[in-house]
């Protein structure tokens, strides 16, 4: 990153781009956790998951801290029945929540299972009595929605995941490891027997392992279940994990490094997916304990809704491009305190931030552009096939530098005008400036205080 002084005694980060040195493809993994129908179906997001395009939606917490959707206890509420009688199913507020889902045009991770339960007394993350008939419960949701059975759809639902974070004890599971080995065992390879052209998979673990110099020291949990897939031929289409940190950079090396620890173990074609993660501002859970209460959890969670937590979320997902995760799903897209909306259905910052993603999108071929500075700022950039538009994404998360200059080169059209987009405090993702060039380059400068994502549009003239 070269710096230089300005005449007003501010130093500049200047951001270079070039267009002719075309890198490969943008990727759209800018998923998320849930659906747009909220709040009994008064508040319907998807005009703006239609917007930013939301390319996958996992199933997991829908409508919590009081699911009555997805979760196995909502969708089979009586243990007595009988997994091949329609009648013991309860589909119909299901069927409405991922219809809403397919409508948008998103895929679908159908987590089977059930949601985290905080409370003292824990109702149905218990491991279940039979195994077996847990299984054909799932089995007959999943013909469900993808065979029409009792009066269902043919919806191309592609992914399978069992249970959630076994290892967030006793939140979202009170046995033992080996008691959720068996359960994924039993099930993974009935449903893959039974439709074998599904993709399965877990654990979606909450906890993986410690980094130690780029590379993971798997938890005990992790490894006892790779190891017991391994020896017992268990299928495992899927490795899916999660984290929450302040260190947007870490997603990158974490990826990296489960990645090897996979193939390591002979996983080499089991897809990896990222599928919950979110800005953990300080690194501290404080605010969401009974003792975190108040103020407190207020502005933490506004941090995370606000532009610090937008920042954060466009860092992490340009610097997913360079890494080996095949799918991604921050959490929450819905209206959870995590997610992109306020229980209003009033888009938060960190909406924006997805837009601006999307934005990026309709220019997928990638282009080079300056590195950034590890877990500070970071920049991509892409043309559109005709290349006759480029843009250019910075997230500026942590930085001491208060202006950037943005260096664009090589464009291939002498006349362009351009257009520059803040995402902040103040802006959300509105136009600010624009312009016009006469030449194949343009030169920005634009003061930038952190935390601040800017998008930079050019059209060709003519």
């Amino acid at each position: 990153m070269a710096l230089f002084l300005l005449g007003c005694g501010l130093h500049a980060a200047v951001i270079e781009v070039d267009c002719n040195d075309v890198c490969g493809k943008i990727r759209p993994l800018h998923g998320v956790n849930n659906g747009p129908l909220n709040f009994g179906q008064i508040v319907d997001l998807s005009e703006c998951y239609r917007q930013i395009r939301v390319p996958l939606v996992r199933l997991h917490d829908c409508e919590w801290p009081s699911p009555e959707v997805v979760d196995i206890h909502a969708v089979f509420p009586c243990l007595d029945g009988d997994p091949d009688d329609p009648a013991s199913y309860r589909f119909s507020q299901t069927d409405d929540y991922i219809r809403a889902i397919v409508d948008t045009g998103a895929q679908i991770v159908y987590r089977l299972g059930e949601s985290i339960e905080t409370g003292r007394i824990k109702q149905h993350v218990h491991p279940p009595a039979d195994y077996q008939k847990w299984t054909q419960v799932c089995l007959g949701i999943i013909r469900h929605y993808s065979e029409g059975w009792a009066n269902g759809f043919r919806y191309d639902i592609r992914y399978w995941e069992i249970w959630n974070e076994p290892e967030n004890r006793p939140n979202m599971w009170s046995g033992t490891d080996q008691d959720y080995y068996r359960l994924y065992a039993a099930a993974a390879k009935q449903i893959k027997s039974r439709f074998p052209a599904l993709k399965v998979g877990g654990p979606s673990i909450g906890d993986p392992g410690k980094l130690v110099a780029n590379r993971l020291e798997p938890s005990p949990f992790l490894k006892g279940f790779l190891d017991f897939c391994r020896t017992n031929k268990v299928p495992l289409d899927f490795f899916s994990w999660h984290t929450y940190s302040d260190d947007p950079h870490v997603y990158l090396l974490k990826a990296r490094a489960l990645r090897k620890l996979l193939d390591e173990k002979g996983f080499h074609n089991t897809e990896m997916h990222l599928n919950e993660w979110n800005f953990l501002p300080d690194n501290d859970w404080t605010a969401i304990s009974l003792a975190g209460q108040g103020i407190g959890r207020q502005k933490w969670f506004e941090r995370i809704g606000g532009a610090e937590g937008a920042a954060f979320a466009a860092y992490v997902l340009m610097d997913l491009q360079d890494s080996p995760v095949d799918a991604a799903n921050y959490y929450s897209g819905d209206i959870n305190l995590f997610g992109m909306f306020n229980r209003y259905g009033v888009p938060r910052k960190n909406f924006y931030a997805m837009k601006a993603i999307s934005m990026l999108l309709e220019t997928p071929h990638r282009v080079h552009s300056a590195e950034g500075v590890p877990g500070q700022w970071i920049a991509c950039a892409g043309m559109n096939p005709e290349k006759t538009r480029l843009s250019v994404l910075i997230s500026w998360f942590r930085s001491a530098e208060q202006e950037i200059e943005l260096r664009v080169k090589h464009l291939p059209c002498d006349r362009s005008s351009w257009e520059l987009f803040i995402l902040d405090a103040e802006n959300d993702l509105m136009p600010v400036r624009s312009g016009t060039s006469k030449s194949d380059e343009i030169s920005i400068a634009h003061p930038t205080p952190a935390p601040t994502v800017l998008f930079l549009r050019v059209e060709k003239n003519g």
